[in-house]
């Protein structure tokens, strides 16, 4: 490699000597184009999983003060013969409403952000609808485990120890 190099630098003096001999790799172009969408991707996945983190944790706060509060109404159902899982599902069926209003609106605003973004390569990529939704069955799937820990854990105590004030 050095020896070719120095062969065209030699042939490029005779043949232009005012100018010097610049060089460079394509590899190392196609490198340094793409290192700062390399920092980027990174960038954005750490605060991707911070943003997840901080929703988990106020879905995890809104999940105990709703269980909180309806601490008497789960007793009372589980008295009146409610299974485990038809009081998860009481729970948890307001949360999913919320995750899917934020994923009609979310969805919208990332593909034409997504889209403004993949419009800068010279390569073009499609953004597909299944991406969206796989990624709202994960923000689902995300807010289930949220949800369900506190669910399950106001599900399964004794309603007697809730009802014994009334």
């Amino acid at each position: 490699m050095q020896t070719t190099l120095q062969t065209l630098s030699r042939v490029w003096q005779r043949i232009n000597p005012a100018e010097p001999f610049e060089y460079s790799f394509l590899d190392a172009d196609f490198q340094k184009n793409y290192e700062s969408e390399n920092r980027l991707t990174t960038l954005v996945g750490y605060f991707t999983f911070i943003a997840i983190l901080i929703s988990c944790l106020g879905l995890f706060g809104l999940a105990s003060f709703n269980a909180e509060q309806r601490v008497k109404e789960i007793g009372v159902r589980k008295v009146l013969g409610a299974s485990v899982t038809n009081i998860v599902a009481l729970l948890s069926k307001d949360f999913i409403k919320l995750v899917l209003m934020a994923l009609l609106i979310a969805s919208p605003i990332a593909w034409y952000a997504m889209n403004r973004w993949l419009q800068r390569f010279a390569y073009k990529v499609d953004i597909e609808w299944w991406m969206f939704a796989f990624a709202g069955l994960v923000a689902v799937g995300i807010a289930l485990l949220t949800v369900s820990f506190q669910s399950m854990k106001a599900a399964l105590m004794n309603p007697v120890k809730n009802l014994r004030s009334e």
